[in-house]
C-alpha cells in the first residue's frame, strides 16, 4: 500500500512539474507574440531588422512550447491522454468549421459589422479546449 502511494505521489509530482513547465512555455510564447505584435509600433519604430528578430524569437519559443506540450502529453496516463486528445480534436474541428466557411465569408461579404481578426479564432479555440477538457475530465471521474 505504501509503495502504491509513493508511486502515485511521484507521478503527481512529475505531472505538476510538467504542467508548470508547460505554463511557463505558454507564458513565454504569449510574451514573445506580444513583443512581435506591439514592438514595431511602440519599441523600435517599425525597424525591419528588429521586427524580423521578434518573429524569429516568436517562432523559436513556439517550437519550444510545442515540444513542452509533447512531453506533457507523453507524461500523462492513458485516460488523461484520451481526454486531452479528445479536447484537442474538438478544438481543431471547431476552429476549422468556424474559421474558413463561416467567419471569413461573413467578413468578406460584410455580414458582420466588424473585421474578422485572428485573435477571435484563438479565443474561441482556447475556450473550446478548456470546456471540452473539463467536460472530459468530469465525464471520466
Amino acid at each position: 500500500m505504501n509503495q502504491l502511494k509513493t508511486l502515485q505521489n511521484g507521478y503527481q509530482s512529475r505531472i505538476r512539474t510538467r504542467t508548470m513547465r508547460l505554463a511557463c512555455w505558454n507564458g513565454a510564447w504569449l510574451a514573445a507574440t506580444a513583443l512581435m505584435k506591439f514592438g514595431p509600433k511602440f519599441l523600435w519604430n517599425r525597424a525591419s531588422v528588429f521586427t524580423l528578430l521578434a518573429v524569429c524569437l516568436d517562432v523559436a519559443v513556439g517550437v519550444g512550447m510545442i515540444l513542452a506540450t509533447k512531453k506533457y502529453v507523453m507524461e500523462l496516463d492513458e485516460l488523461q491522454q484520451k481526454v486531452y486528445l479528445n479536447a484537442l480534436g474538438i478544438t481543431a474541428g471547431v476552429a476549422l468549421i468556424a474559421s474558413v466557411p463561416s467567419y471569413t465569408v461573413m467578413d468578406t461579404y460584410h455580414v458582420i459589422s466588424f473585421h474578422a481578426e485572428i485573435w477571435h479564432l484563438l479565443l474561441l479555440m482556447g475556450l473550446t479546449f478548456i470546456v471540452s477538457f473539463l467536460y472530459g475530465t468530469w465525464r471520466y471521474r
